[in-house]
């Protein structure tokens, strides 16, 4: 089986999802590229009966080269987003918090200084049917300098140099959408940084943790 290993890897990361209770049942998916090859989680397969065998693999015009199942609804998307960004591995999940701020903003405010973690403000992409070019351009857009992006009225996308890295992301995006959800709720002026403050802590973010071996 080619790429057994990063098919394991996608198959862990759904599951993972699941675990962290940022998908519901099958609706999300995952994808890692390899050079001009997709790997990317089935359609409507539940999560525990998913094995790297069961990971399809397309190249960047979403052909098969080695794909058993239907594979996720959302391959345009990726696909899109392979070709628009450099991204390394995406993630994309509907997870209570960030769909419900893709509902009433177009750009998550910046309450919380871990908004510098995705390069700024994050964008939310205008509504547009699941699995259309339409949506995928939208993303794309969104994602412009950033590696998270919300989709109104749908769900959240990350994106990182590796799956671990794309992965670590969705939860720190569903804090804080929970956490401005959450200040909005009291009906109080929200305190925001500005975007001078912003910029700072996107610079702060990059020498974050500990330094990479080469």
């Amino acid at each position: 089986m080619i790429h057994e290993e990063a098919r394991t890897a996608v198959v862990r990361a759904c599951q993972r999802l699941q675990r962290l209770g940022l998908v519901v049942r099958t609706a999300g998916n995952v994808s890692v590229r390899i050079g001009d090859e997709v790997l990317i989680s089935p359609s409507g397969i539940e999560y525990a009966d998913l094995t790297p065998g069961l990971v399809g693999v397309h190249d960047l015009d979403g052909g098969e080269i080695d794909a058993p199942l239907k594979p996720s609804s959302e391959l345009p998307l990726h696909l899109a987003v392979y070709r628009g960004t450099d991204a390394g591995a995406i993630t994309h999940n509907h997870a209570p918090a960030s769909t419900a701020m893709g509902l009433v903003c177009d750009v998550v405010p910046t309450s919380h200084y871990y908004s510098a973690m995705f390069g700024g403000p994050v964008r939310v992409a205008p509504y547009a049917p699941f699995g259309t070019d339409a949506l995928a351009r939208g993303v794309v857009e969104a994602l412009d300098g950033r590696t998270g992006a919300l989709m109104a009225n749908h769900g959240a996308v990350t994106i990182g140099a590796t799956l671990d890295k794309a992965l670590s992301l969705l939860p720190y995006l569903e804090y804080i959408c929970e956490i401005q959800l959450r200040a909005m709720a009291t009906g109080g002026p929200v305190k925001l940084l500005d975007a001078a403050q912003t910029d700072a802590m996107v610079i702060a973010m990059q020498g974050y943790g500990q330094p990479q071996e080469d």
